[in-house]
């Protein structure tokens, strides 16, 4: 049914992961499916913000997410899943349904945070991602 489960996470907050990532890989491992493991590292937005950085600071990010995405991976991923990683660059929600399409999912697994009355159920990303993916997602709640 699965073969192809995204599973977005913020390395900076552990409630990103620490409840849905075993419910990917359970649902990773009972299918069969790849688990691609997803962060994304925010873009400047304006180009004027952007000059205030260092010269290669997103180049730089970007190696330091790659990296720190793969020891994540090999800390809290069991070894026998198949996983891709993945880092993104750009608007969190848009580059969560950008590499959906991309990979084909099936499945995007994603956690919400406890939701504040703003919120009204769930985050702002959490959100778009249910409104406009093409396949199913399974929101993990804290």
């Amino acid at each position: 049914m699965f073969m192809n489960i995204l599973l977005p996470v913020d390395l900076d907050q552990d409630s990103s992961w620490v409840k849905a990532l075993p419910a990917a890989v359970e649902v990773s491992q009972t299918a069969g499916a790849r688990l691609h493991v997803m962060t994304v590292v925010p873009d400047f937005g304006m180009s004027l913000v952007g000059s205030f950085f260092p010269e290669n600071f997103e180049a730089q990010a970007l190696e330091k997410a790659k990296a720190a995405l793969h020891a994540f991976v090999r800390e809290h991923v069991p070894k026998r899943i198949q996983v891709r990683h993945v880092v993104g660059h750009g608007t969190v929600y848009a580059e969560i349904l950008r590499e959906a399409d991309e990979v084909k999912a099936d499945l995007i697994v994603l956690a919400a945070h406890r939701p504040a009355l703003k919120d009204f159920l769930l985050g702002p990303n959490a959100a778009r991602v249910v409104r406009h993916a093409k396949c199913s997602v399974l929101v993990v709640r804290p």
